[in-house]
């Protein structure tokens, strides 16, 4: 039976009377506009007439009641207005999207309180998770005694069922009458003149953040152009010391405003408030890159209907090479490493095959696969099918136990119309740090061959990547695996002739022996002379380094789990890591073994990925990936966000 609250009438001082006759912690909550700030304080002047000393919190950071914007501030009521004692920066104005910050910077506020009256004046999000969330966590986990939700006579009370679950006392309150919405800009301007104010005090500092570490969710260092204008936060111990703006990054050394006896520190957060161009301080565009889009790449096949869609499907660009997760972010994983320059294919996992073209599995050199339920090996059915013919064996890795799922799927069939045409697989299982290796062939025979050493995880050592694995617990075992591609070396031809050289096969020699780091090697020229690979190399040759691209999923959320990630994934250029659940369904996540989209941006950050690709999402978001991108941007910047058209175009709900 559900129960509805009955609306007080909106009395200031009436309210005050039935506020003292409970315990002192009050909660005041209510959307936007609604007037909380206001009865906040004129709840607090009432309070002090009668000799009680009443203190503040206004937790809202895109619209305080007292303090400055991207912060939580505590205070204390002294006639005309609230005196500020303490704040703790959130360097964001979204309080939906940082709500777990931001119920611990609170938490923190509030052991710092003098006893008193402690009114605290909440942020405008009471729909959808984030207000349920942000209600529950701050009612609960700091004792609150009263709840008061403003409410408008015109409109159901919001989070009537959370509220009626608390374990304090609720009331509901009409609005005050004269209550308006402002608009986005009106807020903006308050905020950005009270922010302006604010750094009229501070001067230029310069920090080197070789010795600073980064916390929040701040923008890849890679990326100077988004830091000016960032709130930034001096943090000790876990706590705010100072509060400042960016106004330039260059070569690792940041030009910060920062009060004067704060220009020094070991940690600074960083989130997304930013002063943006137009001068207004607002919340930043989340990162993005021109070397990842989310575009159907020409390999893979059309999505079969108008209305079916796996999601966004990301395309990473890397050099001559791209990568795309073949069956967007919803459906099974699927992603194809395509190396342009020398027609091969790599595929990580082999989930649905339908969008991919047979001749995609003729160039299919070596196939990585994370671990064996079938939403990530059913693909393989495809590639044993197209690859009946004279084709070379195709490898594949993965954990033990793989070359009896393969010879399974392959003896499932009748062979007995192929002669020696069947589809030839070699197979490496990783046992630790050791490789089992078995050769099968449809229709042949099954042969194991000796076994080999993979030193640090080393699979593969080709002359233009390499590939290593590390194994997680998904409950079990799970391979994640990291491509790398080595170092190009290329010839200025401009160079050469002004040396006076023609090209020839001495220059192949020559990288050669770069490559392979024989500075001392002597190379003979055309001329008959010979010179030192170093001395040519310095004269003729640029350097391109090599890129890396991490791809992990299905591993559960523990703390090796995640050291070992973050260890493969460090400094990585891209990073395709699952994020199958939102925190509200952690429990689901703990059980299958999965992680959390807040989890997958953690690591992200704490590996200093340049690009996080998030994938693998569950089904029941199908109708709302944005969630699981604004989950994961809370504590990674480094995430890319598709375009608003790519998160619409989705299956509709049968």
């Amino acid at each position: 039976m559900t129960h509805s609250l009955p609306l007080l009438p909106y009395c200031p001082s009436g309210l005050a009377d039935r506020l003292l006759s409970g315990g002192p912690r009050i909660l005041l909550c209510g959307e936007t506009g609604i007037g909380k700030s206001t009865l906040t304080a004129a709840l607090a002047r009432i309070m002090t007439t009668q000799d009680l000393t009443c203190f503040g919190i206004a937790a809202d950071p895109g619209s305080p009641g007292f303090g400055l914007p991207g912060t939580v501030s505590l205070g204390q009521w002294r006639e005309p207005g609230w005196q500020t004692l303490a704040f703790e920066a959130l360097c964001t104005l979204d309080a939906g999207r940082f709500r777990l910050p931001l119920i611990t910077a609170v938490s923190r506020l509030i052991r710092q309180a003098p006893a008193g009256l402690l009114l605290i004046d909440t942020p405008g999000v009471v729909r959808g998770i984030a207000g349920s969330e942000l209600l529950t966590g701050l009612a609960t986990l700091l004792d609150i005694d009263t709840v008061l939700m403003l409410a408008r006579q015109s409109k159901p009370v919001p989070l009537q069922n959370e509220l009626l679950a608390l374990p304090a006392r609720v009331l509901a309150v009409h609005s005050h009458p004269e209550a308006r919405r402002p608009g986005k800009k009106a807020r903006a301007r308050k905020r950005t003149e009270r922010w302006r104010a604010y750094l009229e005090a501070t001067h230029e500092a310069t920090l080197d953040l070789s010795g600073i570490r980064l916390t929040g969710a701040p923008p890849p260092i890679d990326v100077p152009d988004a830091w000016p204008g960032r709130q930034c936060a001096v943090i000790d111990a876990g706590r705010t010391m100072a509060i400042g703006e960016i106004i330039s990054l260059q070569d690792r050394r940041l030009s910060v405003r920062l009060p004067e006896e704060s220009v020094t520190t070991d940690a600074l957060l960083l989130r997304d408030a930013r002063t943006e161009k137009n001068g207004l301080l607002g919340s930043a565009e989340p990162f993005a890159s021109n070397a990842l889009q989310y575009l159907p790449p020409t390999d893979a096949l059309p999505y079969p209907t108008a209305t079916y869609s796996g999601g966004p499907r990301p395309v990473a660009k890397l050099i001559g090479a791209y990568a795309v997760l073949v069956n967007g972010v919803f459906d099974d994983p699927l992603l194809h490493l395509r190396l342009r320059q020398q027609q091969r294919s790599l595929l990580f996992d082999l989930g649905d095959f339908g969008r991919l073209p047979a001749r995609i599995a003729h160039q299919v050199s070596d196939v990585f696969i994370s671990h064996a339920h079938i939403d990530h090996i059913g693909g393989f059915l495809w590639l044993l099918r197209s690859r009946v013919g004279d084709f070379a064996a195709c490898r594949l890795f993965g954990p033990p136990g793989l070359s009896g799922h393969v010879q399974g799927l392959i003896s499932g069939f009748l062979w007995d119309r192929i002669g020696d045409t069947g589809p030839r697989f070699e197979i490496a299982e990783v046992h630790g740090d050791r490789l089992r290796r078995t050769r099968i062939q449809a229709g042949g025979g099954r042969e194991d061959l000796p076994e080999i050493r993979a030193a640090d995880g080393l699979l593969l050592d080709d002359p233009q990547f390499s590939v290593r694995t590390i194994t997680l617990d998904h409950g079990t075992p799970v391979q994640a695996y990291a491509f790398e591609s080595k170092a190009r070396l290329n010839v200025d031809q401009t160079k050469l002739a002004a040396l006076g050289l023609s090209a020839g096969p001495w220059l192949n020699r020559l990288k050669q022996r770069l490559a392979e780091g024989d500075q001392e090697a002597l190379i003979e020229l055309p001329d008959k002379t010979r010179r030192r690979a170093a001395e040519l190399g310095a004269q003729l040759v640029t350097v391109t380094p090599g890129e890396k691209l991490v791809y992990a999923t299905d591993l559960a959320n523990t703390a090796a789990n995640r050291s070992a990630l973050t260890a493969l994934a460090q400094k990585a250029d891209f990073l395709f890591c699952e994020a199958a659940f939102l925190e509200a369904d952690s429990e689901q996540s703990r059980r299958t073994g999965h992680l959390t989209a807040r989890a997958c941006g953690e690591i992200a950050t704490a590996a200093d990925v340049r690009q996080l690709v998030p994938f693998h999402f569950s089904r029941r978001y199908e109708t709302n990936p944005e969630a699981v991108y604004l989950e994961i941007t809370a504590v990674c910047s480094r995430v890319v966000v598709p375009p608003k058209d790519s998160l619409q175009n989705r299956r509709k709900p049968a």
